[in-house]
């Protein structure tokens, strides 16, 4: 399943209506603050969440960026993978 990229927001499916998203905001020069992300029912269990996650942390990585994981799905995420924390924000 492809991710892709709108201003502020990794997605599959439809840009208008997706079928999944992550939303983040940014904030200062170097942080992003990932406050939001959905997952439709068809698409639970298959993994589509944490593949947004990784989407967002490659992003971080391309741009010098730190995260702030406010959503409480994407904290997990970074609470279970440690080779997310070079871009975690103190």
């Amino acid at each position: 399943m492809e991710i892709k990229q709108k201003e502020n927001t990794f997605y599959v499916g439809d840009e208008a209506k997706p079928s999944a998203e992550l939303h983040y905001v940014p904030t200062g020069a170097d942080k992003l603050i990932v406050d939001h992300t959905y997952v439709s029912d068809e698409l639970r269990g298959q993994g589509i969440g944490e593949k947004l996650v990784v989407a967002v942390v490659e992003y971080a990585r391309e741009e010098g960026k730190t995260i702030i994981p406010l959503c409480s799905f994407t904290k997990n995420q970074f609470d279970r993978h440690a080779e997310y924390h070079d871009v975690l924000a103190n």
